[in-house]
């Protein structure tokens, strides 16, 4: 019974009982002439593809709302007044037609979410009381050990607790490769076992997964109203009333009653009001396929124009894993693993980060590096002072160099100068006032770094600026690898969001990239902020404007490419609905558009939309080969950049 009243609500039901009782009608004219019978069944098809309209445009009507079923309805009721009883029938039958053709369209361009919503995992297989149980994902606690098969979705956000396997995670990455997955990775809820065999320590369930936040993400956003939708919306509810006052004024200026009523249908609004609504939720549908969450169609729109794009170098054009590149000694009774050991012991009291490439490298020489300083004193801007074995050793600048007594720094500074220049992170080692040596420690530039920023140039990014908190000679090195187009060196957090703000007065629209925690000023003064590696970061899905999934640097410039893509498509619909209005009302004011015709293209109008807008579902792979492996900074690079430093 359920199944049966379903499908007689269907969108389907009106023109398959509507449309046979217009055919009837024809053939009995055609058998027997003009017919009460025939008339009767015009009318009753015009009452059955009629009637809803009627009832929606009163309650639009009661809501104060003029729209387009009450010009519809209008038309109908009065074309069967005047006893055109084929114009009402094949009007209603048209417009009762092409909505099941746009419900079942409209919803293709929804297909993103409801292909997310259905790889959302149902069962969860965990152990319980050393058993394995089957139980509803949600029902499913965190800290419990879930298992996952070869096959199986997986049903929770955690972390791999034993076993290893591949999992297919382009449900959020938008990536079809599958990743392998060894104890401590992290795994999401709806990616699927493709091998292996996974123990897995839940740690977001139900609600709290990944998948649910894009999931609640994607139906926000192809909800949300872009400006242009906006201002089009507030058009409609200005133009529908007009066409009626036009539709009156024709008609008793010309006393012609059909004319008028022509006018209403084909002056119906349909495509114009759709035309923005379905390329916006096509777009971010597309995007979320692809792991590119956009927070809604004003982003959209505002991600279409941005012209210069800002990116922080640190942990975004590079590894941010810094490792030890040099060790220079400067004084002869002083060999090299003497200066890394002497560096090393000293900063195995210290938190900085470089601190880290340090320790690892005299670690992995075999060197000891037992116990703590006896005393360590960080030096603000300078560097480190620890007291070794009675020794005073200092590691740090060459300001720190002459602060702990350095007289002669000519050959310190010759050697800082030579390895900032090549794109390291130089250190001065002193040990009781003399300078003995100089480490060196450099970040790898990301793989794929280079090939973004030729891609955001093809995009039509006109300038891409690296932030960082490095000096001059280091962030040059860095600039030239990768080809950015302008640097800002030696800033620091408030002096970041002044750059945003700077080439914001220059006219620019700028997207920043970030990691969103010391560049958070500047991402929220940006016009669009993105989100790298969003995914596992539920903050980051939640507050970014734009919400790369995966940590890959190459969806940037494929987010710029589809808010243009979007864009554009959303002004081709405009133009559509606007030319096929403008030259329907032509046709009916100069050469006898009759009202089924112009219904018929009204409706065929509102189906180019559509399916103009679908285009922007198929998938679109970027040209060229992908990017070589990292490379240390300071390795190539030729070109020339711009450099600017604060003050």
């Amino acid at each position: 019974m359920n199944a049966l009243r379903t499908r007689l609500q269907g969108s389907w039901t009106i023109p398959i009982i509507s449309g046979p009782a217009i055919l009837a009608s024809l053939i009995l004219d055609r058998l027997v002439g003009a017919s009460v019978g025939g008339d009767a069944l015009m009318i009753a098809a015009a009452v059955v593809a009629g009637a809803p309209v009627v009832v929606k445009a009163y309650h639009a009507a009661t809501a104060k709302v003029i729209g387009i079923d009450l010009l519809v309805a209008v038309a109908a009721v009065g074309a069967i007044l005047v006893g055109n009883y084929w114009e009402a029938a094949a009007v209603t039958f048209l417009f009762a037609v092409g909505h099941a053709l746009e419900s079942a369209t409209l919803s293709r361009t929804r297909s993103a979410l409801a292909e997310l919503v259905a790889v959302a995992p149902e069962v969860a297989v965990v152990i319980r009381g050393g058993r394995q149980v089957e139980v509803p994902a949600a029902d499913v606690a965190t800290g419990e050990t879930v298992l996952v098969k070869n096959g199986s979705k997986v049903p929770v956000d955690g972390l791999v607790a034993g076993g290893t396997g591949a999992l297919d995670e382009a449900s959020i990455t938008g990536e079809s490769i599958p990743v392998e997955k060894v104890e401590g990775d992290e795994v999401f809820a709806g990616t699927i076992s493709t091998g292996g065999f996974l123990q897995v320590e839940a740690t977001g369930v139900g609600a709290d997964t990944t998948l649910a936040r894009i999931i609640h993400r994607v139906e926000e956003a192809q909800d949300a109203k872009a400006r242009t939708q906006a201002f089009m919306d507030r058009f409609s509810a200005w133009y529908t009333p007009a066409i009626i006052v036009l539709a009156v004024v024709i008609g008793v200026a010309t006393q012609d009653f059909v004319l008028a009523l022509t006018l209403l249908v084909i002056g119906c609004p349909g495509a114009l009001v759709i035309s923005i609504p379905v390329s916006i939720v096509a777009g971010i549908g597309r995007g979320a396929k692809d792991g590119i969450l956009i927070k809604g169609g004003e982003f959209l729109e505002t991600s279409a124009r941005v012209d210069a794009v800002a990116v922080d170098k640190t942990g975004t054009l590079t590894e941010g894993r810094p490792r030890l590149t040099d060790v220079v000694t400067l004084d002869p009774g002083t060999t090299r693993d003497d200066v890394l050991l002497l560096a090393a012991r000293a900063e195995a009291g210290s938190e900085h980060p470089l601190a880290r490439p340090i320790l690892a490298a005299a670690v992995e020489a075999g060197m000891a590096v037992h116990g703590l300083p006896e005393d360590t004193e960080p030096i603000a801007g300078k560097g480190i002072v620890a007291t070794i074995d009675g020794h005073r050793v200092g590691v740090g600048n060459v300001a720190l160099a002459r602060m702990e007594g350095v007289v002669d720094t000519a050959a310190a500074t010759r050697t800082v100068s030579e390895l900032a220049e090549a794109g390291r992170t130089p250190m001065v080692v002193t040990r009781d006032g003399q300078a003995v040596g100089v480490v060196a420690v450099a970040d790898r530039i990301r793989h794929d770094a280079p090939e973004m920023i030729r891609r955001l140039h093809e995009a039509g990014i006109e300038k891409v600026v690296m932030m960082t908190g490095d000096v001059e000679q280091v962030a040059r090195a860095v600039a030239l690898e990768v080809g950015v187009d302008e640097v800002r060196a030696g800033l620091l957090p408030e002096d970041k969001l002044e750059a945003v703000a700077d080439l914001q007065r220059q006219g620019r629209t700028v997207a920043m990239v970030g990691d969103g925690v010391n560049d958070a000023p500047a991402l929220a003064t940006a016009d669009i902020g993105v989100a790298m590696g969003a995914a596992g970061t539920g903050v980051a899905i939640e507050t970014a404007d734009i919400a790369l999934m995966k940590d890959d640097l190459l969806k940037l410039p494929e987010a710029v490419s589809l808010a243009r893509r979007t864009v554009n498509n959303m002004r081709q619909n405009v133009v559509v609905a606007l030319v096929t209005v403008a030259t329907l009302l032509a046709g009916v004011l100069f050469g006898g558009v009759t009202m089924a015709v112009g219904m018929l293209v009204h409706e065929i109008s509102v189906l180019v939309v559509i399916a103009n807008a679908m285009r922007l579902l198929r998938p679109r792979r970027e040209p060229g080969a992908r990017p070589p492996a990292a490379t240390l900074i300071g390795a190539t690079g030729t070109r020339e950049v711009r450099v600017v430093t604060p003050g």
